[in-house]
């Protein structure tokens, strides 16, 4: 064991010098990449917090409107105005519960489809809605009876797979566009290389069924948030520019894109004023790609990691902005300084000129990070609400008159708002729905495989190999179910490597850790 322990150690010292030594100075991990790697868990900020920090233009006032959801990512109102949240890593999408008991907060979530394959985009159309899972589109079949009371009207369908999966940007965002297709994004495999298949870093149509799969534009390394502009067919894209140039290049984009426009990655990138340079790696040979490079619409600034956007399209919306876009920038890792931790508007003048102004600040400040901004949705009630996948919350942005009144907010909504998760979950044990015969073998094949990848020693105090700082197994079972929890291996939070097992031991893996550290 001693001898073991001493490779473990040896291995990790000799990464930190690989590291070191092939990585370019401008290689910075800061921010809440660092606090992962550390195994340093987020706060979940308080309501006291949340006012003291997050600052909203003039007129509007920020709440925070629901927690405890984990990896709050793309969001989504249903036509009968519910608010569904995909949660990519626990493979499952929750319905918000709107403000029913009218203390000017939700009441809370509930789980409406689980068992996804790390769904990300979700839009509706004809009487289902429709996701983006990790390598397929599905369809379920859905029923509203009136405002905030979506359910489930049949069981998930996939209409269209063999998407391109997994690499470093393995999430799908979807939406209709004006012309009834379906829009869905791929993102690249990696940081800047050429991809060997030619759907990754790309735009893909459908037709609403899921067939006529065809390759809409290309040169996107991570286009992850789009919208078209309202009044014009103008469909425009947040993308991520890639890593390790310093610390002010190249700048992340904001892409008009258009049917068979190739938009620069990986041969061109953008600089700080949205012209189009070649790439110091890879740019070279490639000139005749780079010279159709369409420049950026607008460079937002370098490394901010621009996500979800919309237009402000409600008629009795602020008219400072109607019209305008809402662009959630989940902020920076690979920089000295830590930058983007967002939400910024962009308006457009008469001649087409895009102007950025901040909208929703403070998840940031001097390198305390309390959020990430991943998506805003423009709710029914014309309040922008805008989720944070780092805080596990939801915030509701409203001008000061529809906003709740001040002094309404419950300074211990938090612990009663856990006490209720807790009631909920302890209903049903994740591993009941296992014959017993079934979860035993699963328990000690995963046992097996808890030894066989050295689990122990970045997670138990007896087995830790020295230096590492520990990830402690406790409460799983309060927050996965055996399905959500496979996917988690599948699709780790760094540092965590991925576990490179087939579907069975995954499970089995899964059923281990729920079993021995579910409480």
């Amino acid at each position: 064991m001693k001898r073991w322990l001493l490779r473990i150690t040896g291995f990790l010292l000799l990464a930190g010098l690989v590291v070191w030594a092939l990585f370019p100075e401008e290689y910075v991990v800061r921010g809440p990449l660092l606090d992962r790697m550390l195994g340093r868990d987020p706060a979940v900020p308080t309501h006291e917090v949340v006012d003291l920090r997050l600052q909203a233009p003039p007129g509007y006032e920020v709440t925070l409107w629901a927690e405890g959801l984990g990896d709050a990512r793309f969001m989504r109102f249903s036509p009968g105005g519910s608010l569904l949240l995909a949660q990519s890593r626990l493979g499952q999408i929750v319905h918000v519960l709107g403000d029913r008991d009218g203390d000017g907060f939700s009441d809370g979530h509930r789980v409406l489809v689980a068992n996804l394959d790390r769904p990300h985009g979700i839009d509706f159309r004809g009487g289902h809605l429709y996701v983006g899972e990790g390598s397929a589109i599905a369809r379920i079949a859905i029923r509203e009876s009136g405002p905030d009371s979506i359910t489930l009207a049949a069981d998930p369908e996939r209409i269209a797979e063999g998407i391109p999966e997994g690499g470093s940007h393995w999430r799908h965002s979807l939406r209709f566009g004006p012309d009834g297709g379906l829009y869905l994004t791929v993102g690249s495999t990696c940081n800047v290389c050429e991809e060997e298949d030619p759907r990754r870093a790309t735009m893909l149509r459908y037709e609403p069924d899921g067939s006529g799969e065809t390759i809409y534009a290309t040169g996107l390394r991570n286009t992850v948030g789009f919208d078209w502009q309202p009044g014009t067919s103008h469909l425009y894209g947040t993308d991520n520019g890639r890593d390790l140039l310093g610390d002010d290049y190249p700048a992340c984009e904001l892409n008009r894109i258009e049917r068979g426009g190739f938009y620069g990655w990986p041969y061109a990138n953008a600089n700080a004023e949205g012209a189009t340079e070649p790439d110091p790696d890879l740019g070279e040979g490639h000139e005749a790609e780079i010279a159709t490079t369409v420049p950026a619409a607008h460079a937002f600034r370098a490394h901010t990691a621009p996500l979800g956007i919309i237009f402000v399209r409600r008629p009795n919306a602020d008219p400072v902005y109607r019209g305008a876009a809402l662009v959630a920038l989940h902020g920076s890792w690979n920089r000295s300084e830590l930058d983007g931790y967002e939400i910024v508007s962009l308006h457009w003048d008469d001649e087409g000129s895009i102007t950025e102004r901040p909208f929703l600040t403070g998840f940031e400040v001097d390198g305390d990070v309390i959020g990430r901004p991943v998506d805003v949705a423009e709710g029914p009630d014309g309040a922008f609400y805008v989720s944070d996948d780092y805080g596990g919350a939801i915030y509701r942005v409203a001008r000061a008159a529809d906003a709740p009144p001040s002094g309404t907010r419950p300074v211990q909504r938090r612990e009663g708002l856990r006490s209720r998760e807790l009631a909920a979950r302890a209903v049903r044990n994740p591993l009941d729905l296992i014959d017993a015969g079934s979860r035993q073998a699963l328990e000690a094949r995963g046992e097996a495989l808890f030894a066989e990848n050295a689990c122990a020693t970045c997670h138990l105090e007896a087995s830790a190999a020295p230096g590492v700082t520990l990830k402690k197994l406790e409460g799983l079972a309060l927050r996965y179910s055996v399905e959500s929890l496979e996917a988690f291996l599948l699709t780790p939070q760094p540092p965590m490597p991925t576990v490179d097992l087939p579907a069975d031991e995954r499970r089995a893996l899964a059923v281990h850790l729920l079993a021995n550290y579910g409480e």
